[in-house]
């Protein structure tokens, strides 16, 4: 963790992406902050989901999850880093779907949600292809430090583009799979194989962003240290 006022990657990040020289860290710090937003927007809410729905009941599961989500982006505020872009999005999907929920007084719908969230979701996607900025574009920053000179490279544009191509495609397939299992399988089982499935299928699409985009960004110079010039001795 960072005592309060010290800077952070993030932060590092974006003060050389504004300034038009960031850094260039190297894959394994790319992928362990992937793997590290993962685990905290997706992985975390939805063991705390099945824990406590096993042990109490669904409403009881709701709330816990979603106070495990705010509780994340909080305690990133108070120590000064900021939330990932997938923390918030998904925040706001849990919040919708709740407020929904209560609202109607019905379980169902909560279960049911994800799979209009999913459509959602892969429209904005889909949507923000027509944009100058892609919605992978959007959330890069989260995971490496993006300047406006290298949005605009043309091999990342494309690498944007099919990525945010690929994530819409990944959205809708997880829709039609979980109305699926919500039609086929009991509350816990819904719940287990959904977890199973979904973190399944965003591990091997991260792995598969991930690989494409490391080999645009050694195409482009930019994983890495940076490399220093070679030192000429001068003859006294």
């Amino acid at each position: 963790m960072f005592p309060r006022g010290t800077p952070t990657a993030t932060a590092s990040w974006q003060n050389a992406a504004s300034a038009g020289t960031p850094d260039r860290p190297r894959l394994g710090s790319v992928i362990k902050r992937v793997v590290l937003s993962l685990l905290i927007a997706c992985v975390i809410p939805g063991a705390v989901f099945y824990a406590t729905l096993r042990a109490t009941d669904v409403w009881t599961a709701i709330f816990a999850a979603l106070a495990w989500s705010y509780g994340a982006i909080a305690w990133r505020w108070v120590t000064r880093r900021r939330a990932s872009g997938l923390l918030i999005l998904t925040a706001a999907v849990m919040t919708g779907r709740t407020v929904i929920s209560f609202v109607t007084d019905s379980t169902f719908l909560y279960f049911l949600q994800p799979v209009i969230s999913q459509v959602v979701v892969a429209t904005a996607f889909l949507l923000s292809l027509a944009t100058a900025r892609p919605m992978v574009a959007r959330l890069a920053g989260d995971f490496y430090p993006m300047s406006r000179e290298l949005h605009l490279r043309p091999r990342i544009q494309r690498l944007f583009w099919h990525l945010t191509v690929v994530w819409a495609a990944l959205c809708l397939v997880k829709g039609t799979m979980t109305l699926w299992l919500l039609q086929s399988q009991s509350t816990q089982n819904f719940v287990l194989f959904k977890g199973i499935s979904s973190l399944t299928l965003d591990a091997l699409a991260a792995g598969a962003t991930i690989g494409a985009a490391a080999v645009v960004a050694r195409k482009e110079g930019l994983l890495g240290p940076v490399p220093t010039e070679r030192l000429v001795p001068v003859p006294v």
